[in-house]
């Protein structure tokens, strides 16, 4: 019996022997110089965001990268497994504000814990190439990629209706709002409010990163799937209606041109230009405007304006129908969106089941235009929505077959000077300002005398100030630190205002696995040579709900590094693998929902459910089980 139990595997001694082994061999998990001769593979994780212990979540994501690391090491591969921290964002102010802990102090502790954690894991990361977002020689990188985005027209500045988190205290872009609610807050239903902020004209890019989804074969289709519709690119036509007795002109983008003879009304967004112009002397329209702006701002905060019940005012005024003359009564509609499309419909409820609603309802014309392409078919019901049919009641255009008669109709527009073909997508420039205090500053300077003016590169990085008093009032809690803000203007020399939002996190995690490739430099955000030697990405591990946010992001800025001249490859990721969650009852892992140590062993250890593609098992770990009792 005796040499059975020396023979027993006890962790508690044999574990922290080879571990001290490893951590004196800094080599051991490095890869090899990019001119060793092997054959490359770069395999990569999400990095974690340091906001307490590593809990079972974390672990299932790294294993499966660990494993496949190690496995592609004894292949004989060159293999780059690194890892960094993505250590800016709203979680750490947020604990800052809780816990009376200045975010920096608390965001490197939470590092610290998890760093002894994954090191007591026996996870093979090469740590020569950590990267701390938070720290000037990482996010340097991000003001100095900023600048050269507004040299490009790519970083620009506006006031517009934006996304409101009170519960954060700071603007989301639209792909952080869920079903109307901010994405850390399910519970919070997300106000909207207009306010000038910075942009990242990502819709320059929209056919680009449509196009490079078709190369992706790496991708699970579900992921490339969010994104097309994300981008949610439309073809159409635009076509201008004039205004009667006016001026002005209505420009409506849709993509049925063909059934333009059956449009019975034009109907405006709240906020479109000329429903102000129309309404500014008639006391009842504003009034009624303002109720349908009330409305749709209410629709809007509870996450789907489509499901909202449909409401409109006639204002009194036509507009002309350019292919047959005919006024057409213009409304206002509390379900029309200024920022999609054109902002301005044209209504044909004969043959659009949301224009047939809004007809029956105030007892609009219905006119049918398309009939079935069989002349001996019964009677359609209405609303005869297909595509499969000719068009009748419109003139020369008669008979038609919908693509014939769509380009028909286009080119009877160009010849008109009223029209041409377009192309719409539902993709938003991401809105990248933040009213917070613990992110990138954006480097810009505002002078009265010289307007907006950019940071000069050999000023960068602007430092975030360590030691702020950090509230939830309004405005960035920078503008509240004179000296950070009062500066010198480099264009006048006059005094000016440092810009005092901050970026957008996913900004930091937009390029950080290109800085893993040359990490220590500091004349770069990284060689180009070392890093077309690793790109892309072989493998790519993490979670799903990042599809419409970090994969969506990081495309695009590799696109724009391209074009920069910094990368050769259009695409970061050659393979994705998204390894699903762990679930208790339904909810994620998450660390707020984790006990802190001591006391790691609950009594009763509940099984939650590890999800990958829709099947479901069993694991013995409790999603409420922190491994911070691996951490001491």
């Amino acid at each position: 019996m005796a040499e059975e139990k020396e023979q027993r595997y006890d962790p508690a001694v044999i574990e922290p022997k080879w571990q001290q082994r490893w951590a004196e061999d800094p080599a051991l998990y490095a890869a090899d110089p990019i001119d060793s001769g092997k054959p490359k593979y770069y395999v990569l994780e999400m990095l974690p965001y340091p906001s307490g212990q590593l809990h079972m979540g974390h672990v299932r994501n790294y294993a499966i990268g660990d494993a496949l690391a190690r496995h592609m090491w004894m292949r004989g591969y060159n293999v780059l497994h690194p890892m960094g921290w993505d250590a800016f964002g709203l979680p750490a102010e947020n604990a800052a504000l809780k816990n009376n802990t200045p975010p920096r102090q608390w965001t490197l502790a939470n590092l610290a814990g998890m760093k002894r954690q994954f090191g007591r894991l026996g996870m093979g990361f090469d740590w020569s190439r950590e990267v701390t977002t938070c720290f000037p020689d990482y996010y340097r990188w991000n003001q100095w990629f900023f600048l050269r985005m507004y040299e490009r027209g790519l970083a620009y500045r506006k006031k517009s209706k934006v996304n409101w988190c009170p519960e954060c205290c700071t603007v989301l872009a639209n792909e952080q709002v869920i079903d109307g609610r901010c994405w850390r807050h399910e519970d919070t239903i997300v106000e909207q409010r207009d306010l000038e902020q910075w942009f990242l004209r990502i819709t320059a890019y929209a056919q680009d990163l449509l196009d490079g989804l078709d190369k992706l074969d790496g991708w699970p289709e579900k992921v490339r799937t969010m994104q097309r519709n994300w981008i949610g690119k439309s073809t159409g036509t635009e076509v201008e209606f004039a205004v009667q007795n006016r001026t002005e002109k209505i420009s409506v983008f849709t993509t049925r041109v063909d059934t333009i003879f059956g449009a019975t009304s034009i109907q405006l967004a709240p906020e479109h230009p000329l429903v102000a112009a129309l309404a500014a002397n008639d006391s009842g329209l504003r009034k009624q405007v303002n109720e349908l702006l009330e409305e749709q701002k209410k629709a809007r905060e509870a996450g789907d304006v489509g499901e909202i019940e449909k409401h409109g005012v006639p204002t009194g005024h036509f507009a002309i129908n350019p292919y047959n003359g005919e006024l057409v009564p213009i409304w206002v509609a509390n379900y029309v969106l200024l920022d999609y499309g054109t902002g301005a419909i044209m209504s044909v409820p004969a043959h659009d089941e949301r224009d047939f609603e809004f007809a029956k309802k105030y007892a609009i014309p219905i006119r049918r235009v398309i009939a079935p392409a069989d002349p001996n078919a019964e009677e359609p019901e209405l609303p005869f929505t297909t595509k499969e049919g000719v068009v009748i009641n419109s003139g020369e255009f008669n008979g038609l077959p919908y693509e014939q008669a769509v380009r028909r109709f286009q080119e009877a527009a160009a010849r008109g000077g009223f029209g041409e073909p377009s192309i719409t997508f539902r993709l938003k420039d991401w809105g990248v300002s933040r009213q917070r205090y613990w992110g990138t500053p954006i480097p810009m300077i505002h002078c009265e005398r010289d307007g907006i003016v950019p940071v000069p590169d050999d000023q960068l990085p602007v430092i975030l100030p360590e030691q702020i008093e950090i509230t939830q009032q309004g405005g960035s809690p920078l503008g509240r630190v004179p000296e950070f803000v009062n500066v010198t203007c480099p264009k006048c020399g006059g005094p000016a205002l440092r810009e005092t939002d901050t970026m957008d996190t996913f900004v930091d995690s937009s390029w950080y696995f290109y800085r893993y490739t040359d990490a220590q430099n500091s004349t770069a955000p990284f060689d180009p040579a070392t890093a077309q030697y690793w790109f892309p990405i072989d493998q790519y591990i993490g979670g799903v709900e990042h599809a419409i946010l970090h994969l969506i992001y990081s495309r695009f800025w590799t696109k724009v590094m391209r074009d920069l001249g910094l990368v050769t490859n259009d695409e970061p990721i050659r393979r994705l693998f998204t390894q699903g969650m762990v679930l208790k009852d339904g909810a994620k892992m998450s660390k707020n929902k984790a006990p802190s140590p001591p006391g790691c062993t609950p009594s009763s250890p509940p099984r939650p459910t590890a999800t990958s593609t829709g099947r479901k098992t069993e694991s013995p770990e409790s999603a409420a089980f922190s491994l911070g009792c691996i951490a001491s």
